[in-house]
């Protein structure tokens, strides 16, 4: 991912995709020593939180509109029948009066059912003489998904005691885990980082994990900090790891370049890309309310120079009084001063609640002077433009070189690395899985690049042409910098000559 290539043409402002009502249920159980909750697991490779901790939910289905419930009418009713669907289909729970009439085995059956879309929620609810209603679904908070997010949704979260006799698990598919745990040991995986969580699913383990009775915990679940508009205002996939998104000029499909305060004490903030005032001010706004709690920012730091990672550097640095810091390579295509050039191998010591020590990578292949950052705790990463998880990223010579960059993703999977945070897109909780796949495919359009080589030669629009004929004509001239890059790395290695920008297949 950079910034737009001579011949792209100017993309217009991004619009956010309308939001999709959808319904999610904290579901909760009195234990020995206070509460526990039913978390589940989403699989990985799903657009929306793949990878993440959550609770049983999902989007509202057009059956659901069709089914009664007792006590709410209209949009209410529906997203209560969701709510009991999804329940009933991600975790085996039912909340419906009547059910405790139903054997295992109709419920099983049901539940199957269901999923398998053989049969609609309101026949099988009439079918069972089941019925619905609104006081066993009570209203725990809303909260719409942020802007910058190519999937989003207006969620209701409703909460909900365990019934008697019920049990929950999960049917692996969509969900890869699901466990009861105390909302203090969720709470401390986030803080470890072996458990990513949206800010609803952080807020509800806060909230459940001081849970003194069910109207208190209700009141504190409706009514979340840091939240206008129903739109979290801090998000914090991981303790310490704190990302807002910044709308900049890039390649589409991405539209935004996540910019990333690190610390829990002292404070890095990564990537400020945006030159719109309107922009980083979001991110200046946050890092006030952190130094309001006695937070101290320490410095400014870039990945690389591309413009939609250093738009705001210098203005945001300003602002705060803090040096830049970035490698050599980087500082030399800046046109404002850099404080500090940082090394390969450092590390970057952040005091404070929860210590962090941040490991300086240098990877180029991007960008000559690309750098990332893995938290010596966690292994997550911080990784720039190394991947990407909306989009794809462009190797675009001189300035970037295939061997270097496959060089790099390797070594980052080798770490080893767990989540990695990039600069576009949301987090990528299998990072050496990810990585893998971004090596697969490079070496799979290599080997189209090295098959549109003939032995009588072929210009890089003709190269094009034949490797890229998957991708868009308007996004050619991306093509051609990596197809470029691909062509100099088969260069390097003998198996393609270059001549007067013609190459040739060697031993064709």
């Amino acid at each position: 991912m950079s910034e737009p290539l001579p011949g792209m043409g100017l993309f217009g402002p991004h619009t956010p995709v309308e939001p999709r009502p959808s319904s999610v249920v904290i579901l909760y159980r009195r234990a020995h020593a206070g509460v526990e909750v039913f978390w589940v697991k989403r699989e990985r490779a799903l657009t929306f939180a793949g990878g993440f901790q959550a609770f049983p939910g999902g989007k509202l289905d057009p059956d659901d509109h069709d089914v009664p419930v007792q006590g709410a009418q209209g949009e209410e009713a529906a997203l209560r029948s969701a709510a009991a669907r999804e329940l009933f289909e991600e975790a085996g729970v039912l909340v419906a009066e009547g059910a405790r009439a139903l054997s295992p085995q109709a419920l099983e059956e049901g539940r199957a059912a269901l999923l398998a879309g053989t049969v609609k929620w309101s026949e099988w609810l009439v079918r069972h003489t089941l019925c619905l209603r609104a006081e066993d679904l009570k209203p725990a908070g809303r909260w719409v998904t942020p802007p910058a997010i190519p999937v989003r949704f207006d969620t209701r979260f409703y909460l909900v005691e365990l019934p008697e006799g019920a049990a929950a698990s999960i049917i692996p598919g969509e969900l890869t885990e699901g466990a009861w745990i105390r909302p203090e040991d969720g709470l401390s995986r986030w803080s470890d980082g072996t458990a990513l969580l949206h800010p609803p699913a952080q807020h509800a383990l806060q909230v459940l994990s001081e849970f003194t009775d069910e109207a208190d915990a209700r009141a504190k679940l409706c009514t979340p900090p840091y939240c206008p508009g129903y739109v979290a205002q801090r998000i914090e996939f991981q303790r310490g790891v704190r990302v807002v998104a910044l709308e900049t000029p890039t390649l589409p499909p991405a539209t935004h370049t996540n910019a990333y305060v690190l610390g829990t004490g002292d404070l890095l903030i990564v990537d400020p890309g945006s030159s719109d005032v309107k922009q980083y001010a979001k991110l200046l706004s946050l890092v006030a309310g952190l130094k309001a709690e006695g937070a101290r920012p320490v410095a400014v730091v870039l990945t690389h120079h591309h413009g939609d990672h250093v738009g705001g550097a210098f203005a945001v640095k300003e602002r705060l009084g803090i040096p830049l810091w970035c490698h050599a390579r980087t500082a030399d295509r800046l046109d404002f001063p850099v404080e500090r050039l940082l090394e390969d191998g450092e590390v970057l010591n952040l005091d404070g609640p929860l210590v962090q020590r941040w490991h300086v990578l240098h990877t180029p292949g991007h960008a000559r002077g690309h750098v990332c950052l893995v938290d010596s705790r966690s292994k997550s990463a911080i990784v720039g433009d190394m991947v990407a998880s909306v989009g794809s990223i462009v190797i675009d010579p001189p300035e970037g070189n295939m061997v270097d960059y496959l060089a790099q993703l390797k070594r980052l999977r080798d770490w080893p690395v767990t989540t990695l945070y990039p600069a576009h897109g949301s987090p990528v909780p299998d990072g050496p899985g990810k990585l893998n796949e971004y090596l697969r495919h490079r070496a799979q359009r290599e080997a189209l690049v090295l098959e549109a080589v003939p032995a009588t030669g072929a210009t890089l629009a003709e190269v094009v042409a034949t490797a890229y004929a998957d991708t868009p004509p308007i996004l050619h001239p991306v093509a051609e910098r990596s197809a470029l890059a691909s062509l100099e790395k088969l260069v390097a290695e003998g198996r393609v000559r270059e001549d007067s920008f013609t190459w040739f297949r060697v031993g064709a």
